[in-house]
């Protein structure tokens, strides 16, 4: 029996199973836009609109039907809902993301590499080498302690929390999350970066008092190796102690992206 055949006796209806996943996929692809690495233009886009297809046929297959589409305004506010819940959830583990390129600036600085900067092949924009070593250091730390596995359990919650078509219980709070979080991402770069900035800083007081005793010595000629060296030194003792705080980051940013739907 051919397939056509097979749907018609069977009673399938595809087109309403083709209007369900395209409802889960509104809150799943604004998540996937916004998450790094596969939100970013490094990703073709056909492996993106497969992913987030495929994903939404897995969350329609478990999670209660969505209400029928319809042309008013109601089903205008209930997408632009959807979008903005993704968009939510993935910008909270985005900035957890950031939090690790902020650290890279702070730690570029003192290390005279704020000048040498690369292409991130994720957003084709320009990092500093230390930031995008960060970037990539947190993506495989993501991966190796299956958040993202994580992640598309706490979609399928969102779900359950706000179903498709059903209003924010508090959209105040909704709009408060992503500044709320901010000042988190802030701390943790600061807390992340503290340690090497700090050494840096003892290189270069050290460094201005040897000029300083001895003035025929070129402070930058001698404090950028040897801020250089030390830097190289201080980021491989890091790497070493960077799980911690990162699954301590990463779960502070899965907390708040499930407080967006209460």
């Amino acid at each position: 029996m051919d397939t056509i055949t097979l749907t018609t006796a069977t009673g399938i209806n595809l087109f309403a199973l083709f209007s369900t996943v395209l409802w889960y996929s509104l809150r799943v692809g604004a998540m996937l836009q916004v998450l790094p690495f596969v939100g970013g233009r490094g990703i073709p886009l056909r492996a993106r609109l497969l992913l987030i297809l495929v994903l939404s046929a897995m969350m329609a297959s478990f999670l209660p039907a969505p209400p029928a589409a319809t042309v008013s305004a109601l089903t205008t506010l209930s997408v632009l809902r959807e979008l903005a819940i993704g968009a939510a959830i993935g910008l909270m583990i985005r900035l957890a993301f950031e939090a690790g390129n902020l650290a890279g600036q702070f730690i570029s600085q003192d290390m005279a590499l704020s000048f040498a900067t690369m292409t991130d092949p994720a957003n084709q924009s320009s990092m500093s080498v230390v930031s995008l070593w960060f970037f990539i250091t947190f993506g495989l730390m993501f991966f190796t302690l299956d958040a993202h596995l994580a992640l598309i359990s706490l979609v399928a919650d969102s779900y359950r929390a706000v179903p498709i078509g059903v209003a924010l219980p508090d959209t105040q709070a909704f709009l408060a999350r992503v500044p709320e979080f901010v000042p988190v991402i802030l701390r943790a770069s600061v807390l992340i970066s503290l340690p090497v900035t700090v050494a840096l800083l003892s290189v270069h007081i050290i460094v201005g008092v040897l000029a300083r005793a001895a003035p025929q010595l070129n402070p930058i000629q001698i404090g950028m190796p040897v801020a250089l060296l030390m830097g190289l030194f201080l980021l491989a003792a890091l790497a070493q102690e960077l799980l911690g705080p990162i699954r301590a980051l990463f779960m502070e940013a899965f907390q708040a992206a499930r407080a967006v739907t209460g």
